[in-house]
């Protein structure tokens, strides 16, 4: 597998919806645009409507009627985003709002919400980083009023030993239990469940915790959590994770300086080897393209966006591998809301032919 990117860090084939048609941009001027000048709401929504309908492409009022309560169709697989809650922090780029402002959280839920999208996803680094998860518990807060839900995306320490990162590991997990999931936790209706069981997904740094500890540690919660990993996880921990989850990546032909690698062969094996093991639950990865070049840790990686075409691709490459007997549970956009990395989807235009440029995007904050 190629190494996940740095992301914020110092059977039956159905029909695939071609939903990005670039001449719907100038046609559908009636739609309302609500996020800045870089979103065209209507086409976006129309694609990843197109994605939560599972049955080929419809008008936008069609898929305006099918999500007026405001939540996705109970159709399979359902669809999450990720989310990163540090925005308004020094060590990040300024992208108009603050993640601590309640108002910016009702109305990205609210966005979401009309886009199919039922839970965030949200990248949490425990009590080191108590800014991210200050605003964990304040967009909890607010999904708890909407209806929503929210999960926590664990992101591994990176420069502990074995012992040391176990045990940050089992502290945020007692945390996470305490504040979030458990019977203590204020808002724990909000927090995502499978078959009754609290989701917890797990992000790759270090590769030195012990996560049969940590899920052996868990065990006595009232209903112990399902860690879904990045990719396959390391053999010797492979029980201790209910599922994985796809990431964007290039695929094996590496980073191409054009942009032209989306990641096909990576999700084709992640999808084969996934739908190998339906004991397991299988997360799909979507992306909208990839651009860190305004991140602090750039590498120079790009995924070209394609005029929509690499996001309209990437949903719907898993019905390739899952048919309707044994169908994707989960879809997991990456990302809601990651600038620095280019893979926003919160204020994309479906058919924005020029680039992520996550530095341009921005100045275009919604106010």
């Amino acid at each position: 597998m190629l190494l996940p990117t740095g992301r914020g860090f110092p059977p039956e084939r159905h029909c695939q919806p071609r939903c990005f048609l670039p001449h719907l941009n100038s046609t559908r001027k009636t739609h309302r645009n609500e996020w800045g000048l870089y979103l065209s709401k209507a086409l976006l929504s129309l694609c990843i409507g197109c994605f939560v309908i599972a049955s080929g492409c419809t008008t936008p009022g069609m898929h305006r009627g099918l999500l007026a309560s405001g939540q996705a169709p109970l159709l399979q697989p359902k669809l999450l985003a990720v989310y990163m809650p540090w925005f308004g922090d020094h060590t990040h780029i300024d992208v108009g709002y603050s993640s601590d402002d309640p108002a910016v959280l009702r109305k990205q839920i609210e966005q979401a919400r009309h886009m199919g999208i039922s839970a965030f996803v949200v990248d949490w680094y425990g009590t080191m980083r108590p800014y991210s998860d200050h605003n964990f518990a304040l967009l909890q807060a607010a999904a708890s009023d909407a209806h929503f839900q929210v999960a926590l995306l664990y992101n591994e320490p990176e420069d502990a030993d074995e012992d040391d990162s176990t045990d940050e590991a089992v502290a945020a997990m007692d945390k996470a239990y305490r504040d979030y999931i458990g019977p203590t936790a204020k808002y724990r209706e909000t927090y995502l469940t499978y078959n009754g069981r609290p989701m917890i997904f797990v992000f790759p740094k270090s590769h030195r915790v012990n996560w049969t500890h940590v899920l052996e540690h868990c065990s006595d919660w009232e209903a112990p959590p399902l860690l879904i990993y990045e990719d396959q996880p390391q053999k010797k921990y492979a029980d201790a994770f209910a599922g994985s989850y796809a990431w964007v990546q290039p695929g094996a032909g590496g980073w191409a300086p054009d942009g032209s690698n989306w990641g096909e062969d990576y999700l084709e094996d992640f999808y084969k080897t996934m739908a190998s093991h339906p004991q397991k639950i299988a997360v799909g990865g979507a992306w909208p393209g990839f651009d860190d070049t305004a991140a602090d840790w750039s590498l120079n990686r790009h995924i070209a966006n394609g005029c929509g075409k690499t996001l309209d691709e990437t949903l719907n490459f898993y019905r390739n591998y899952f048919a309707a007997s044994h169908p994707l549970p989960f879809m997991m956009i990456e990302t809601w809301n990651d600038y620095e990395e280019g893979t926003a989807v919160e204020r994309r235009s479906a058919s924005n032919c020029g680039g992520s440029n996550a530095a341009a995007s921005s100045q275009a904050a919604s106010r």
